[in-house]
């Protein structure tokens, strides 16, 4: 028998959120909130308090869903398992059964540098956050996974893992090798939860507005190729139809981003495992 619809698809669930503070991280946050999840928003560095703090009393003043703040560095060998380990007491300090039934590998970091500027510093970084983060994570995470295959674990890749793009030798790598990690885990967790991760293009954070322009010079024939990447200046936020022209097209809201994942989250979802999603405009069957 087919599930029934409910307006709260995701009430009483516990999600998981790396990198909650802003940009998709913020947005998934909002999108499950939406659907009645109880969140634990992580975020990594001081400066990121404030915004989750403001973020977590919004999700209870719109959403009336309460959140575990806690700050954890995903990019250090610590940090994962310290995340589990202070979300576990605070869940149990509430009187609950700590069960993660939703996790979100948000928390990245990107440096778009051509070959010969590449810093081992970069390479650290990325592989540490990018790749080993969500690795020690996982591992800390699955003794409270559900044992029924009703957990959902979304992994947020890149479609740089595929496409190729010129400066991102080491964060399209990164992405690729979660990619992969999410393949494996879907067979090692098949009793316990769907793993799947999606593959953003563009999407409007400071991450991308923050990029050289040797770099968008070498995305912008991507951009022109994604059919829903095409500027809609009555429709579209003024900020994004202004670098249009020089991007070739319009990033993606966060939210639409978000709205994948959530759509991953429910339990309409059950039988998709294993897959990089392409949530980028259809900037992915552009490339090839």
């Amino acid at each position: 028998m087919a599930p029934t619809l409910v307006p709260r698809a995701l009430e009483g669930k516990l999600a998981l959120i790396t990198g909650a503070s802003r940009g998709i991280g913020a947005a998934i946050a909002e999108n499950l909130a939406s659907k009645g999840a109880t969140l634990i928003l992580n975020y990594t560095s001081p400066s990121s308090k404030a915004p989750t703090e403001e973020l977590s009393a919004k999700l209870l003043k719109d959403h009336s869903v309460s959140s575990y703040i806690i700050q954890a560095d995903m990019g250090t060998l610590t940090g994962p398992s310290q995340l589990i380990a202070s979300a576990k007491s605070a869940r149990e300090a509430d009187g609950r059964t700590f069960i993660l039934d939703i996790i979100i590998n948000n928390a990245g970091v990107a440096v778009n540098d051509f070959l010969p500027a590449i810093q081992i510093a970069d390479f650290d970084s990325g592989y540490h956050v990018n790749v080993r983060g969500p690795l020690l994570l996982m591992q800390a995470a699955q003794p409270h996974l559900p044992t029924d295959r009703s957990g959902r674990i979304v992994n947020i890749s890149s479609i740089s893992a595929q496409a190729g793009f010129v400066g991102q030798s080491i964060y399209g790598g990164t992405k690729a090798a979660l990619d992969a990690m999410t393949r494996t885990w879907a067979r090692e967790l098949s009793e316990n939860a769907t793993v799947n991760s999606i593959n953003p293009g563009p999407v409007a954070t400071s991450m991308w507005f923050g990029n050289s322009e040797e770099f968008m010079e070498g995305i912008r024939p991507f951009i022109q190729g994604a059919p829903l990447e095409k500027i809609r200046p009555e429709l579209d936020d003024k900020e994004l139809v202004e670098g249009a022209e020089k991007a070739g097209g319009r990033p993606a809201y966060t939210w639409e981003i978000a709205g994948v994942v959530g759509m991953l989250c429910t339990k309409d979802a059950g039988w998709v495992t294993g897959q990089v999603v392409s949530a980028n405009g259809g900037m992915r069957f552009g490339t090839g």
